[in-house]
């Protein structure tokens, strides 16, 4: 429920500020969609994390830490085309990069099929990983 709060938030000041998504509605909702997906894969990481770890701060440094790099190391901020080569590879390759241009992609109308697909898949495997890795660590408490 975070997720699709502070989506939607974000969603309707976007539009408050003037954005106006090209494929309506119907593709903020299915782009807010793949990113609570995504989001839901990745808590699976962090709850292991905090099951790992002995304190709620070293959690929080350990999430941000590993986030922090992801991000700024994506095309959120950036086009990766005004980047060197090298980051500019790791750039496209990054599930945070795969994730907001299949999320543009969606609000615009003309999303790529296959980052929509990277995307799922990715959080397939993190919930696969890491769910059952955070059931066990919990039973053993």
């Amino acid at each position: 429920m975070r997720y699709l709060l502070a989506g939607i938030v974000i969603i309707v000041l976007g539009v408050i500020l003037g954005y106006s998504p090209g494929a309506g509605v119907g593709g903020a909702v299915a782009a807010l969609g793949l990113v609570v997906v995504f989001a839901f894969g990745l808590s699976w990481v962090f709850t292991t994390l905090g099951l790992l770890l002995r304190s709620p701060n070293a959690v929080m440094n350990t999430g941000f830490m590993s986030i922090f790099p992801l991000t700024f190391l994506s095309n959120v901020f950036v086009e990766p085309d005004t980047l060197p080569a090298g980051l500019e590879a790791f750039v496209d390759v990054n599930p945070i990069s795969i994730l907001v241009t299949a999320s543009r992609g969606l609000m615009e109308g003309n999303a790529d099929p296959s980052d929509i697909a990277i995307v799922l898949g990715v959080a397939a495997v993190l919930t696969a990983v890491f769910a059952p890795l955070t059931t066990r660590l919990y039973r053993k408490r």
